[in-house]
């Protein structure tokens, strides 16, 4: 008898809470200008909208209880020379060429003094950067990720970090995609292997118990 997919999963153990560290960051994944410009390609909608405004109060409870946020850009010189494949299968990555004013961080969100940007050229946070390495200097135990897309960026992001060694947390909230069912798919499927789903308010919960321990 085939075994229904909540059935699968369950044996499988999937979907299992991990134990939370007590050193967090927040890493806010690709809020660029190209995905709420309507005339933009990459233009995200309702979904990218709604995830800024949580993205905005995760950024700002995060500096005021003292957490280490940290935003990503996507930034190519004009032409994609330093894009690579990624930039060849992707016309609409244009966008992030330096200088295009859908490259720039999304109205709304801005990089602080005592925040880190990381600028990338592939999807995930990770590749190509010196993510990894400053998270562990810092001795973050525990990556909060929200960002645009969920099935992009955000996924990919997601895989690097708890292969990096993080337990990944992700506010789900604060994600957005251009269309609810690869939204949703790729949540799923974070939630079975890679993270746990967050919400806002339960980020803030838990950031402000470990500034409180």
């Amino acid at each position: 008898m085939t075994k229904s997919l909540t059935q699968n999963y369950s044996v499988a153990g999937y979907h299992a809470k991990q134990k939370l560290g007590s050193r967090p960051a927040l890493l806010l994944v690709d809020f660029a200008q190209a995905y709420f410009d309507p005339d933009a390609p990459l233009y995200g909608g309702k979904g990218c909208i709604t995830a800024r405004k949580h993205a905005i109060t995760l950024a700002e409870v995060a500096r005021a209880s003292g957490i280490l946020v940290i935003f990503t850009e996507v930034k190519y010189q004009p032409g994609g020379i330093d894009g690579g494949a990624f930039y060849a299968k992707v016309p609409a990555l244009s966008c992030f060429d330096a200088g295009q004013n859908t490259q720039r961080m999304a109205d709304g969100l801005s990089v602080q003094s005592s925040d880190l940007l990381i600028t990338k050229q592939y999807p995930s946070a990770f590749f190509g950067t010196s993510l990894a390495s400053t998270l562990q200097f810092h001795k973050i135990d525990t990556l909060i990720i929200g960002g645009l897309t969920t099935s992009g960026c955000v996924r990919a992001t997601c895989i690097d970090s708890i292969s990096s060694g993080f337990v990944t947390l992700i506010a789900h909230q604060a994600c957005g995609d251009r269309a609810n069912a690869p939204h949703e798919a790729n949540l799923f499927d974070m939630s079975a292997k890679y993270a746990d789903l967050i919400t806002t308010k339960d980020v803030t919960t838990y950031i402000q118990a470990c500034v409180a321990a």
